[in-house]
């Protein structure tokens, strides 16, 4: 067998992160096989293990949705310009990122067609179609769908003309129900981020300035990357009533009044999975947390060639840890061990299982977890009950490590002086307070090259007055740098 050392560099090919951060995450897509370019400007190929990834964020995220009685709908993918133009905070919003239509076949078309950047509008004149009473509140749609915004510059997941997302639109009789649904949401994909993808985020609110279009709040999780760097997560707003009234949306309550409803959107894409990338990778390729990892578990056999049991063995562990639910393969291609090694630590495979002649023999089985290499010794009747405990003993490492980073690199200010020199000195999150002004906050972005990442829902006083104009403080924000 191949002996490696904890720190041994397995995949040469790929750029070391502290080297050059953007390259080594464009390795790690392309060698993990996660993605090709395509074509098509801005647009990417998810290759199968990419895509088994986004299946079982979508899973886990699919059932959680049901359980809260959501169902899932499917809009069209153009939008008419007449409908994008009824609200018209939203429209401005995102008409530098629209595509349009403008020919159909060989016609000119009377009106363009906007491709989908998000579906409030389509959802808006379907719900006025649908809803004329109480009874027919809540309505609880989610969809899971792709949509094009026409990005300036782009990368892997993080930023393409074209992604997959899911998009809840919901409607309500009152701005508590909505209000009550929009945090419920907003703490879904908090719990969803923290709990299996293994990734510390932050609760809060966005600043008017960097709400959603159209949006009365925005509710957003934050997290931060390895390299310091924030990367909005998963965002979930508050509309009131005011695209009920652009679209005519009423109902007649209880009270025989007319009425209009209260509308709720929320949403997470494929940007989460660069985001899992950018959290837990290291120089040896992607680190998976178990719940979102095509395959948890991998099985070496060693030496099978020379000893056929060995094989048959492997193949009978296999169809034991599928039927207790553990995703799993037998690699029995001819390739050498060291080569499995590095191919499966890139992979962000979390269990390597390793079984030969001794073994067996021995009725054990050597388990080595991706993240340290650390192995363990496991008796082979023992396997189904002690992999779940080794995988979620894996995950709590990875949301430590995950926190220690972001709490290294999180600082606060009082001063202006103190926001420049912390946001020279590298990336990271800074707190301070802030008086609440516009101003204020584009003098953040323009003197020190920060962006508001939210005003966090656990809010601490660490002054008086706001860092850019001495007056007096509101609450607390939390700035940083962005993908």
């Amino acid at each position: 067998m191949t002996a490696m050392k904890k720190d041994e560099k397995l995949v040469q090919e790929i750029t070391s992160r502290d080297v050059d951060f953007a390259r080594w995450y464009t390795d790690i897509v392309k060698k993990a096989e996660l993605i090709e370019y395509s074509s098509v400007r801005g647009c990417c190929v998810i290759r199968p293990y990419g895509y088994a990834i986004w299946e079982n964020i979508q899973k886990i995220l699919d059932t959680r949705f049901k359980e809260l009685g959501h169902e899932n709908v499917m809009m069209p993918m153009f939008i008419p310009e007449s409908l994008l133009q009824k609200e018209k905070d939203h429209v401005e919003g995102f008409a530098p990122e629209v595509a349009w239509v403008t020919q159909g076949g060989s016609e000119q078309l009377a009106e363009r067609l906007c491709v989908r950047p998000t579906s409030e509008t389509l959802f808006c004149e379907h719900y006025a179609n649908i809803i004329h009473s109480y009874r027919d509140l809540p309505k609880l749609y989610n969809q899971w769908c792709s949509v094009v915004r026409w990005e300036k510059s782009t990368r892997p997941f993080l930023r393409t003309a074209e992604f997959l997302w899911q998009e809840g639109h919901t409607m309500h009789a009152t701005p508590e129900e909505a209000i009550a649904e929009t945090e419920q949401m907003l703490n879904v994909y908090a719990d969803f981020a923290e709990g299996d993808l293994a990734i510390p985020v932050l609760r809060g609110r966005k600043t008017d300035k960097e709400k959603f279009a159209g949006a009365e709040a925005t509710y957003t999780i934050e997290a931060m990357m390895h390299d310091g760097k924030a990367l909005q997560s998963g965002t979930s707003h508050y509309f009131g009533d005011g695209f009920a009234k652009a679209f005519d949306i009423t109902f007649t309550d209880r009270d025989n009044q007319l009425k209009h409803p209260h509308q709720t959107s929320w949403g997470m894409s494929t940007r989460v999975i660069g985001g899992i990338i950018m959290t837990h990778g290291d120089d040896n390729g992607l680190v998976l947390p178990p719940a979102v990892a095509p395959i948890q578990v991998v099985i070496l056999p060693i030496a099978f060639h020379k000893n056929p049991a060995v094989l048959e063995r492997a193949h009978a562990l296999a169809a034991e840890l599928k039927a207790a639910g553990i995703r799993c393969k037998v690699d029995d291609t001819d390739a050498s061990p060291g080569w499995k090694f590095a191919e499966y630590e890139m992979k962000g495979v979390p269990l390597r299982l390793e079984i030969g002649p001794r073994d067996m023999e021995n009725g054990v089985a050597v388990v080595v977890s991706r993240d340290n290499r650390e192995k363990n010794t496991v008796a082979l009747d023992e396997l189904t009950a002690k992999l779940p405990e080794l995988m979620e003993a894996y995950r709590a490492r990875l949301y430590e490590k995950a926190l220690q980073n972001r709490e290294a690199k999180t600082t606060a200010a009082v001063t202006m002086d103190e926001v420049k020199a912390q946001s020279a000195a590298g990336n990271g999150f800074i707190k301070t307070m802030w008086c609440g002004d516009l101003a204020c906050e584009e003098a953040m972005k323009e003197q020190a090259g920060l962006t508001s990442r939210c005003m966090p829902f656990a809010q601490e006083q660490l002054s008086d007055v706001c860092p850019v104009c001495g007056k007096p403080a509101k609450t607390m924000v939390v700035w940083g740098k962005a993908y």
